[in-house]
């Protein structure tokens, strides 16, 4: 400590205006790359560590020519929809949303083939499909071909035909994908320890690029989502549209996180500064801890755009959490500074700010490494943002206290604050209160908390995982209006693929179909007879049978496969079920313009797999994922024969699952670590077994709080509420250590354990209350957002730093003057 007060005699108190100098020239240094600084809400960001569901997702839309990089525009007109000017208006929306310069194509019932000529058979299909679009059709006889097509229905047009869709393709340009492949190829080298120092550098260049021109792609995509709710403004008067789409969820949820981000950091700070002033009534005490906030968010978003750092969903929190923690640590600092002043009133302006420093370095400096170390074991988590952001928490950790501890004391240095007569009154303070009623009531302190760690551990055990993205926004949104439209009226809306992989011919298979007795092309051979081509009675007999069992599931809305192409065919073949010469066949007779409609979206000849594509029906209020794609798995395997390696469950619903179903191991994992780690460093700090497990107490039962409230609520584990429990405890352990240090502090003045509780409430406690104050009190404004997970993030946080605040000035000096660890001098 010598040491360290020598360092702020010679160079920090005696020079504030050199260190704030080279301070603002970092300052002016990480400000040249606010402009890199973005948010990132892609799929890579939201997925596991070293998840291949992305990958294979990637590779089954690169096998069956599909992609989920579509806007969906749902259309229900006031008038009826399949009348001349009804289709009018929709042609000209259509024709509006495909001149746009991004749109690749649009698919509607303007354009798909309709079925309805009486001359249609297989032999004449290629002359007499017609479409709305290229033929003279009556409007309720295409209603009626529509409707009767196996395909469209629930789909591009609701069952009562009063709702249609417009797709809207935003084709990914290959130059996206070449350099994905490229990263991936030359990342995979560096992992295997294979590349050389070329290849290295060529990797760091190549995902410089590859960031570059996603963020340009995202600019692109973003402005053309502008452009098509500029468009749908036109026709409104007209209709209810609404817009989805998994780009137009991307794009959303970032302006949300950014609106969150700029329009309430702005409200936070704005609830922190009327906060400080109401507690403080003194200008300084408002604009240096403010200042203080401002820096380290400056930096650390500096550094992050220097670092080409994408912020995600998950960590986009990290600018609030980062204001509460800093906060804390200069709060503390003036009500100590303020004490000071009080008990020595002739004393110096620089004596006092040095004898504040020298007093608060060690517990705040405590503080800091214990947060640390809570953040730090979100490193342990299998998802990546999550991961980032424990990353992100520990370097911004460690910047507010550097920040707290030299910008602070030079600019307190400028601008030393008078005496607030206010502190040097005899009027006890307000939490005093709380030291007379641990004192007076001390059991009821007991059984109370008592009673809540077993309402916890039963909270505990009723928190979930399984959550529908649309619980995510607000009903008010276009996001959530349009999921339930689509729901509801258009077949689902988020995507599972699964993929069957054919079955491999023995090595002494004969292959000719004309070799036995049976004529694989007429009649039903058996699984004995092989043939390379999925289309064999047999086979399609057994996809049949996939396709009826995917769709009688109560969670699945349209299901699309080889089996809706081959019911539509039956239909042009009038009413009858193709036979297996007439399967055979298939592909000849499909029309070549309809085969990347019919056949290449479900059946890879060349890749041995047939696809079948579905869409989960988000709003259904039992949904539970993981049981669904298991009850897929079990049933493919033992009840229609496949073996679960030619299995493949892939798509947005399948990575989302993924991220989920880890939450519960993460979680697990990463409140042990917590606690583990925050158990050693007790040990450290204090060097007491006693004072370490009294320490730890109320850091369990403030955790245990927030996921025990949530469970009662019914509020799942999401991808933002997995952090709540790590912040808690970063909260709750800051309280800890400041108070059992100022504890250890005053009980060696005179040795008596009631009296030292009633000085440290009326000297830290105020400093722990004013921060817990501060803290809710500005976070209260997140409540207003759209996000629902920023929502609960802002009342989770709040109700963590009650508890927090609860346990210390209760449980906590209860249980050391239960357990008396300290021995009186």
């Amino acid at each position: 400590m010598n040491r360290l007060g020598a360092f702020y005699d010679r160079f920090i108190l005696p020079h504030p205006w050199i260190v704030l100098a080279l301070f603002a020239l970092l300052l002016a240094l990480t400000a040249l790359r606010f402009d890199q600084f973005r948010l990132d809400a892609s799929a890579e960001s939201l997925v596991l560590e070293n998840d291949r569901s992305l990958e294979q997702y990637r590779q089954v839309n690169q096998t069956f020519t599909t992609s989920d990089d579509f806007l969906v525009v749902t259309y229900t007109p006031n008038e009826p929809l399949f009348t001349t000017e009804g289709l009018s208006r929709l042609r000209a929306l259509r024709d509006d949303l495909q001149a746009l310069e991004a749109v690749g194509s649009t698919n509607s019932i303007l354009n798909v083939p309709l079925l309805h000529s009486p001359d249609l058979t297989l032999d004449t299909v290629d002359s007499e499909i017609k479409t709305l679009d290229e033929h003279d059709i009556a409007p309720q006889t295409a209603r009626q071909a529509l409707l009767d097509n196996p395909m469209y229905p629930n789909l591009l047009l609701s069952e009562d035909a009063g709702t249609t869709a417009i797709q809207v393709n935003l084709p990914t340009p290959d130059r996206y994908f070449d350099l994905l492949n490229q990263r991936n190829e030359l990342r995979e080298k560096v992992n295997r320890g294979e590349a050389s120092e070329a290849e290295r550098t060529q990797l760091e260049q190549t995902s410089d690029e590859f960031i570059r021109y996603t963020e340009q792609l995202g600019e692109e995509r973003d402005a053309t989502i502008n452009q098509v709710r500029a468009i749908l403004e036109q026709y409104r008067d007209h209709a209810s549209i609404h817009l989805g789409g998994v780009p137009m969820i991307v794009a959303d949820m970032i302006r949300f996180i950014e609106n969150d981000l700029s329009t309430f950091g702005f409200g936070v700070l704005a609830f922190l500064l009327l906060t400080l002033a109401i507690i403080f009534r003194q200008w300084r005490w408002v604009v240096v801890p403010l200042l203080c906030c401002g820096f380290t968010v400056w930096l650390m978003v500096g550094f992050l755009g220097w670092a080409q750092w994408p912020v995600t969903v998950i960590s986009s929190n990290f600018i609030s959490l980062l204001l509460i923690m800093t906060l804390s640590l200069t709060i503390h600092l003036i009500v100590r500074y303020r004490e000071f002043q009080h008990d020595e009133p002739e004393a110096a302006p620089n004596n006092i700010l040095r004898n504040t420093l020298m007093t608060m370095i060690r517990p705040c400096f405590y503080m800091a490494i214990t947060t640390i170390v809570a953040f730090g074991s979100l490193t342990f988590s299998g998802i990546r943002p999550v991961i980032d952001f424990g990353w992100m928490m520990t370097l911004g950790l460690t910047v507010a206290f550097l920040i707290t501890f030299l910008i602070f004391p030079a600019l307190l240095s400028l601008l030393p604050p008078p005496i607030d007569q206010r502190v040097s009154s005899d009027k006890v303070p307000f939490t005093d209160a709380f030291a007379r009623f641990t004192e007076r009531f001390s059991g009821t302190v007991l059984v109370s908390s008592g009673v809540i760690a077993v309402l916890c551990v039963i909270g505990l055990n009723r928190l979930t995982v399984e959550n529908s993205f649309i619980d995510y926004f607000k009903s008010s949104t276009e996001i959530h209006q349009g999921m339930v439209t689509i729901d509801d009226r258009l077949g689902g809306t988020t995507p599972l693929d699964v993929v069957i992989t054919d079955q491999p011919a023995p090595a002494n298979a004969n292959t000719d179909p004309f070799a036995s007795d049976c004529d694989p092309f007429v009649e039903d051979c058996g699984d004995e007879e092989y043939r390379d081509t999925w289309y064999t009675y047999q086979k399609m007999r057994q996809l049949g049978e996939v396709h009826d069992y995917l769709h009688s599931l109560p969670e699945t809305g349209k299901v699309l496969s080889i089996q809706t192409t081959l019911d539509l065919l039956a239909q042009v073949n009038g009413g009858e079920p193709l036979d297996a010469l007439e399967l055979a066949f298939v592909p000849a007779a499909v029309p070549d313009d309809l085969q990347d409609i019919l056949l290449t979206p479900y059946i890879s000849e060349e890749q041995d797999k047939a696809r079948f594509s579905i869409r989960i029906l988000e709003t259904m209020p039992d949904l539970r994922r993981q049981e669904l794609l298991d009850d897929i798995r079990h049933h493919l395997s033992t009840e229609l024969g496949y073996d679960r390696d030619r299995i493949l469950l892939s798509g947005m619903t399948v990575m989302y699952n993924n991220m989920l179903q880890s939450l519960f191991d993460s979680q697990i994992k990463t409140i042990g670590v917590v606690f583990g780690a925050i158990l050693v460093m007790f040990l450290i700090l204090f060097r007491s077994v006693k004072l370490a497990l009294v320490g730890m107490a109320p850091n369990l039962i403030a955790a245990g709080s927030v996921l025990g409230l949530m469970g009662w609520l019914g509020i799942p584990l999401d991808m933002m509420t997995i952090t709540v429990a790590a912040i808690t405890v970063g909260i709750a352990v800051d309280d800890t250590i400041h108070y059992i240090h100022r504890f250890k502090t005053e009980f060696a003045k005179d040795g008596d354990y009631l009296a030292t509780m009633h000085r440290c409430h009326r000297s830290i406690g105020q400093a722990m209350f004013y921060t817990s104050l501060t803290i809710i009190a500005g976070f209260s404004i997140l409540v207003l957002s759209n996000f629902i997970p920023t929502i609960y993030f802002g009342l989770f946080t709040g109700f963590a730093m009650f508890m927090a605040l609860l346990g210390a000035l209760t449980l906590l000096p209860r249980l050391i003057i239960l357990v008396r660890p300290f021995n009186a001098r």
